[in-house]
């Protein structure tokens, strides 16, 4: 009679715990990045009535008779499916899609959580603003002026220096991609201004010194009269100064008298065949340049405030490339259509500052700065675990690692299941409204059912109270 009893008291116990975890998922159905619990149960242990008997020779065997003494739960476990992706267009939100978790730093504590709605502190640290934890990732390193992350190095906070000062590069490779027509008329001895102008095809380009100051690169390409598919190109930097710059210009070994002359020559089908100068120097290289050398202006170099000294460099140089012999992409050309100006590239620019940054489905933050550069500033970290039901909730939408979650893998983007990241985007909680309220009433009425077992038992209890009266 008071087995029951007391089995109906476990129900009633153990579907209460249930509730309560039904009860937390609803409230946490708005919650970023929250994964639902669910509860399962077993039943305990049973009372041996009567054991179990072998079959014989006279009779066949005996099961076991046996009374259940109640319930109790199994487990509650953490379900950790992926969450729906909400678009919140705030470059700092991200979302992982996949199984990984963003790492955080609380004092000397390591969380990890799929809630991705972060910010900045005001020291520039990438944080969870509701708490403060910092998030976890690679800071780049700038080698030899590129911006390296490395991966395998200790996780670390990540800043993001918004306003900081990108340093000025000088520029030592400037490439060439026009095309000069070939229909281009020869400049005749004694010509007026008009005739040299229409004669000339004229390329003009900003470069940079090592301080930031800009310097316009031009160069002039007129037909040479006295050779076919020969074009006398001039390099000048500043053509406009007041004062002319000193300048040196090298083909090969050779350098030009003047500083500033070389020969580009062309094949019949109109690609690139080599460069020379009247001095007898000439590249014969697969990709073909000219060294040019110039005077930085005094005016852009730093000076010592007390005798008046540069501080810096004072002399420049940089190539000047033309293109690949027998190429038609990112050459110089000469075919029977139009001139055009284009310096494909190069690679100087002035001083910036960071005015913005973007994160990508790697998780890397690119910087962008105010010269044009984009740079690599860091890279978020995300942590896998074999089993990434064993972690323990640790408030705040976070886990904590625990001895059989496994110790956290922490790695890269897209290595080992770890998923890609979704800028701009949060991941939403995994909570099925309509399966919570479908298991709230299957555990109501569970409830009930072990209520009216009690009931019953009280019942016939007071049934024996009163058969001696």
């Amino acid at each position: 009679m008071m087995r029951s009893l007391y089995s109906g008291v476990s129900g009633l116990q153990n579907h209460q715990v249930r509730m309560d975890v039904i009860g937390n998922n609803i409230s946490n159905v708005n919650t970023t990045g929250f994964k639902r619990g669910r509860v399962n149960f077993q039943d305990l242990i049973s009372q041996m009535m009567q054991g179990p008997a072998r079959p014989n020779e006279r009779v066949g065997g005996v099961n076991p008779k046996q009374i259940g003494l109640g319930m109790t739960v199994a487990t509650i476990d953490t379900i950790h499916t992926q969450g729906s992706l909400q678009t919140t267009g705030i470059k700092t939100d991200l979302a992982i899609q996949g199984n990984g978790f963003f790492v955080f730093r609380a004092g000397d504590q390591q969380m990890f959580s799929r809630a991705g709605a972060f910010g900045l502190d005001e020291e520039g640290m990438l944080v969870n603003p509701s708490n403060g934890m910092r998030v976890q990732g690679w800071q780049a390193r700038s080698i030899d002026g590129e911006s390296v992350i490395n991966t395998s190095a200790q996780i670390e906070d990540l800043m993001i220096p918004v306003g900081s000062k990108d340093p000025a590069k000088e520029t030592s490779q400037v490439y060439l991609a026009c095309n000069l027509n070939k229909n281009t008329p020869l400049i005749p001895a004694g010509a007026t201004a008009a005739q040299i102008q229409e004669g000339t095809w004229t390329t003009e380009y900003d470069i940079y010194d090592a301080f930031g100051g800009t310097h316009t690169l031009r160069v002039d390409f007129v037909r040479n009269p006295d050779q076919e598919n020969q074009w006398i190109a001039t390099a000048t930097v500043d053509p406009n100064a007041e004062e002319a710059l000193v300048q040196g210009l090298t083909v090969g070994d050779v350098e030009s008298a003047d500083g500033r002359t070389f020969i580009v020559e062309y094949g019949n089908d109109g690609t690139l065949r080599s460069v020379q100068n009247a001095e007898g120097g000439q590249d014969n290289a697969d990709v073909l340049a000219v060294s040019l050398t110039f005077d930085v202006p005094r005016t852009s170099i730093p000076v010592d405030p007390v005798t008046g000294a540069p501080l810096g460099q004072q002399t420049q140089t940089f190539d000047l490339n033309l293109g690949e012999v027998g190429a038609f992409i990112d050459s110089m050309t000469q075919f029977a259509s139009e001139s055009s100006t284009k310096v494909f590239s190069q690679n100087g620019f002035p001083m910036g500052y960071l005015e913005d940054f973007r994160i990508d489905q790697s998780g890397t933050i690119t910087g962008v700065f105010s010269n044009g550069n984009n740079r690599s500033l860091g890279q978020v970290a995300l942590a896998t675990f074999r089993n990434p039901g064993g972690l323990e909730k640790g408030g705040e939408t976070t886990f904590v690692e625990s001895i059989n979650s496994g110790i956290a893998d922490i790695g890269s983007v897209g290595v080992a299941g770890k998923g890609k990241i979704i800028a701009g985007a949060l991941e939403m909680s995994n909570v099925d409204l309509a399966e919570q309220f479908t298991d709230m009433i299957v555990t109501q009425r569970g409830f009930q059912a072990s209520s009216r077992t009690i009931q019953t038992s009280d019942q016939m209890l007071q049934e024996v109270l009163t058969l001696k009266r």
